[in-house]
């Protein structure tokens, strides 16, 4: 009789679990579904290499205080990492810095306290509330990048930003509400930030 000895296979790799959890930018506000961001940064990524699986944790209309309110149970046992992307409804509001600092550095301070690896994404202020406000909205995101010891992507917007063209925007790369970004415009910020993304699904351990 001939006796086999137990051979034991290596496990299949499980794929990072990333979730990007913002508002109606990271949602895909207006767009087929796969047209948004998070699919087309799926692809993207999936395209340069990665073996990610990326959650769709935007809700349209949220503030830095909805996400605050619901990163907790957001953080479900599969994500590895997270991609954070809020601000922009604090901004349309008028809200204190101060208050969006606050509701940050809680989703930030409960990313870290589960050890996950974070994407800070920030977003810059317009004029509409005078000077003092914009310095001190658009310092925020640095410091607390810098607080927690995590990357800063500087803007959602940069790659539309980075154009230096308004018009050009307005007409070729946004939606009707000169807001949110249409399927050329999503295409241009996936393949801005997306070398970000992969640095922080690289971190992550699945």
């Amino acid at each position: 009789m001939l006796i086999f000895p137990f051979i034991t296979l290596p496990a299949m790799a499980e794929p990072v679990t990333l979730l990007a959890f913002g508002d109606s930018l990271t949602q895909g506000y207006g767009l087929a579904q796969n047209e948004g961001f998070v699919p087309r940064l799926q692809r993207w990524l999936t395209d340069h290499g990665a073996d990610v699986k990326v959650i769709n944790g935007g809700v349209s209309g949220d503030t830095t205080a909805g996400g605050a309110a619901r990163i907790a149970w957001s953080l479900t046992p599969e994500v590895d990492a997270v991609l954070v992307a809020l601000g922009g409804n604090d901004l349309l509001r008028g809200i204190e810095p101060a208050e969006s600092k606050a509701n940050l550095d809680a989703i930030l301070t409960e990313i870290e306290s589960r050890g996950l690896p974070a994407l800070l994404v920030g977003m810059e202020a317009t004029g509409n509330f005078g000077d003092s406000y914009k310095t001190a909205f658009d310092a925020l995101y640095p410091a607390l990048a810098g607080a927690h010891g995590i990357s800063l992507y500087p803007q959602f917007l940069q790659a539309l930003v980075d154009l230096g063209d308004r018009q050009e925007v307005l007409r070729d790369y946004l939606q009707a509400d000169a807001t949110h970004p249409n399927p050329e415009g999503v295409a241009l910020i996936v393949e801005a930030m997306g070398p970000a993304v992969l640095d922080l699904v690289e971190q992550a351990e699945p």
